[in-house]
């Protein structure tokens, strides 16, 4: 059934490579170009249609099964599965649901927490981890960076539970942020966020800190929300 598509080579910027095959993936699927009960192409043959690396396509197809679009049975393939994302969006043991309603209620006092405890060689890390973040063009790369970057901001807190439970849901919200930046391409609004948010917590300024990380985290749940509605998210 996708013969036809595979023919049509398409042009992929390689700056963004990543979300521009999965733009295009996500096109087809919910224009009916790839029907429910497709089997997508190997690795290998996405990766001759778009011209990158197959690396690349494992990206671009792991934010189509996050979104609930495709599925992968081992030793069968990739399949459509849907045409929208999925009502419920789950990463690992939490949903999307699960992670907006408690981020606030953790990462927004950490924040303040960080921006008065914090010491000079954690300051030092997070000033590194958002320097990497402004340069860095791959998607999987910039994602292990975010979930660096927000837990670092809960060690430097002193509070061991928030501590633990960042880390505890780190993967789930590795996964949720890839989702969020490859489908609504917020990197560059991302690390402004978060360039403010370490300005507060560099100036010790506890009040700050939790209002930008607030802001930020509303930003996320908003991707999220939409995402959960059916509709496209603002790119």
């Amino acid at each position: 059934m996708t013969e036809g598509w595979l023919d049509r080579p398409v042009a992929i910027n390689r700056k963004n490579a990543a979300e521009a095959v999965f733009d295009d993936l996500r096109a087809a699927i919910e224009s009916g170009s790839l029907p429910v009960g497709t089997r997508l192409p190997a690795e290998a043959g996405l990766a001759t249609r778009y011209g990158v690396s197959r690396p690349v396509v494992r990206e671009a197809l792991r934010s189509t099964q996050a979104l609930g679009l495709t599925r992968t049975r081992t030793g069968s393939g990739t399949y459509v599965v849907a045409t929208s994302p999925a009502p419920e969006l789950t990463y690992g043991s939490y949903s999307a649901r699960d992670l907006m309603e408690a981020r606030p209620f953790i990462e927004v006092p950490s924040a303040g927490w960080a921006a008065e405890r914090r010491t000079p060689e954690q300051l030092e890390a997070l000033v590194a981890i958002a320097a990497e973040m402004d340069v860095e063009e791959d998607p999987h790369a910039w994602t292990e960076l975010d979930s660096r970057f927000h837990s670092a901001i809960a060690e430097a807190s002193g509070n061991l539970l928030f501590r633990k439970v960042v880390a505890d849901a780190r993967e789930a919200l590795s996964q949720q942020s890839e989702v969020v930046n490859l489908v609504a391409h917020r990197r560059e609004a991302s690390n402004a966020e978060h360039r403010r948010i370490l300005e507060a917590i560099e100036d010790g300024d506890g009040a700050g800190a939790r209002e930008r990380m607030a802001e930020h985290l509303r930003e996320v749940a908003q991707v999220l929300s939409t995402l959960m509605d059916g509709s496209t998210p603002p790119g």
